[in-house]
């Protein structure tokens, strides 16, 4: 069985056709939105949601948002209660995320990442497994703060 993630873009950006192809060659099950679908320019807000709806409603493990700096997207996710989306455009920060924040959307620079960059970022995401547990005090009051907001 595979496993699947959605990946979505405001804009056609090498990083998140990358992206696409990269987790798709490891076996993923791939969900595209946006520009990855029309192939023309989406709003970034309505990306961002999309994506992070269907991380928190289990219909992909994890998500992957590009857009001209990655940090519209990334706010745009963390609206949805449930998503922890991280701007990473380097492999560490993106190890972190994972590792110490628990992330569950990856949030990249379409500007800034290149492909093999992005390929770089992927690894360093997916190769994080287990939640450093120094940090599981810190995770578990993020979450909590996540379902005390209102809808």
């Amino acid at each position: 069985m595979s496993r699947s993630v959605v990946v979505g873009s405001d804009d056609i950006y090498p990083a998140a056709q990358a992206a696409c192809d990269y987790l798709e060659a490891k076996g993923f099950k791939v969900a595209k939105i946006g520009s990855l679908v029309t192939g023309k320019v989406e709003p970034w807000v309505d990306v961002a949601v999309e994506v992070a709806k269907q991380v928190v409603n289990g219909e992909a493990e994890f998500g992957v948002l590009v857009c001209y700096t990655g940090t519209g997207v990334s706010m745009a996710a963390n609206k949805v209660k449930g998503a922890r989306a991280a701007l990473c455009n380097d492999a560490k920060t993106a190890e972190g995320a994972r590792k110490w924040n628990d992330a569950n959307i990856l949030a990249m620079s379409g500007r800034l990442v290149t492909p093999e960059v992005a390929k770089e970022i992927l690894d360093a995401w997916l190769s994080t497994t287990e939640i450093d547990s120094s940090e599981a005090e810190n995770i578990a009051k993020l979450k909590a703060l996540d379902e005390a907001r209102k809808e």
